[in-house]
């Protein structure tokens, strides 16, 4: 195997009704549709892999490199799941999206849908005045629940919150949720693709017909009360040499950082991968002064674990997601 280097990822993009233009207007995502919804920078998921676009590895998907790499990229910390654990995509709800909510991975596992999902959405920008729902206002029965989803009051009872760039959202499987319109996020979740739709306002999908609900599997799983962590980011704002780092939020599934990088050294260890995500501006990875990778706004690159230490030099605001 060729010694370690930074992998650039082709993300797979998804067309969904609800999606903008966003994203491959300013984030460079490629995608022949007219809607590009989600962009899925980080992915080993069936239903949308990544793919390598450069070095040895180039043409192969994430999946595949790992199984020729072996697990050893991934890091000791990944030891403890069975597999990839992490998705990361770029979101441009352009139109709200449904009320939702995932289940824990107890649940999944029993109903066969593999993984829940605990996911945490970063805004990046969006339009003034924006909102989204976020659990409940106030703590319901799994009757009101149901009668509410029945005669279509259910957005009486949520927690409606108006989100400015750089807010920071932990949505905890069962937690209810939905993006409202004119958001751009960064979203970081388990390796999942399992969702429960409660409410769709009635819209068609593509083939003209009313889109699936799940209203047995939402009754099950939901949280009927307010989240448990408050909007924002977990830790304070860190000044180290050329950045300013701030920690977005860590759970057992996935550490988030953002950082404002002019020139910083950081390492790939043994523990963990790290993830990339290119917000804005643009920078060079560097070894020993040696270029060995640029990237720009919208680039999602792959530091295999073990990589070891590395500078990034520019201009640039990335998240960077370890386990």
């Amino acid at each position: 195997m060729e010694q370690l280097y930074p992998i650039r990822l082709n993300a797979v993009c998804k067309d969904y009704i609800w999606g903008g233009t966003r994203l491959r207007t300013e984030y460079r995502q490629q995608s022949s549709a007219a809607k590009v919804a989600e962009s899925w920078v980080l992915s080993c998921h069936p239903d949308g892999p990544a793919v390598i676009a450069n070095g040895e590895y180039r043409g192969l998907t994430l999946n595949e490199y790992f199984e020729k790499a072996g697990r050893r990229v991934l890091g000791t910390d990944c030891e403890k799941f069975p597999d990839f654990p992490v998705l990361i995509k770029l979101i441009d709800a352009k139109n709200a999206l449904s009320i939702q909510v995932h289940p824990d991975n107890e649940y999944a596992r029993a109903h066969g849908g593999g993984f829940g999902k605990t996911e945490m959405w970063y805004i990046v920008d969006c339009e003034e005045g924006a909102y989204l729902y976020y659990g409940f206002d106030h703590e319901i029965s799994k009757e009101e629940f149901r009668e509410r989803i029945e005669n279509n009051t259910l957005t009486e009872v949520l927690n409606k919150v108006t989100v400015h760039p750089g807010d920071v959202l932990y949505i905890e499987s069962g937690t209810l949720h939905a993006i409202g319109a004119g958001i751009l996020i960064a979203e970081i979740q388990q390796n999942s693709n399992l969702t429960y739709r409660i409410y769709d306002y009635g819209r068609p999908g593509a083939d003209g017909k009313p889109r699936e609900l799940h209203i047995p599997q939402a009754l099950d799983v939901t949280r009927r009360s307010r989240p448990s962590r408050p909007v924002g980011p977990q830790g304070d704002e860190i000044r180290e040499p050329g950045c300013v780092k701030t920690l977005l939020g860590s759970c057992e599934y996935f550490t988030v950082n953002r950082m404002k990088i002019t020139e910083h050294a950081l390492c790939a260890s043994e523990k963990s991968f790290q993830s990339i995500l290119c917000l804005r501006g643009d920078a060079l990875i560097l070894d020993r002064g040696r270029t060995l990778l640029t990237f720009a706004k919208g680039d999602s690159v792959f530091l295999p674990a073990g990589f070891g230490r590395y500078t990034v030099k520019g201009d640039c605001e990335i998240l960077l997601t370890e386990v």
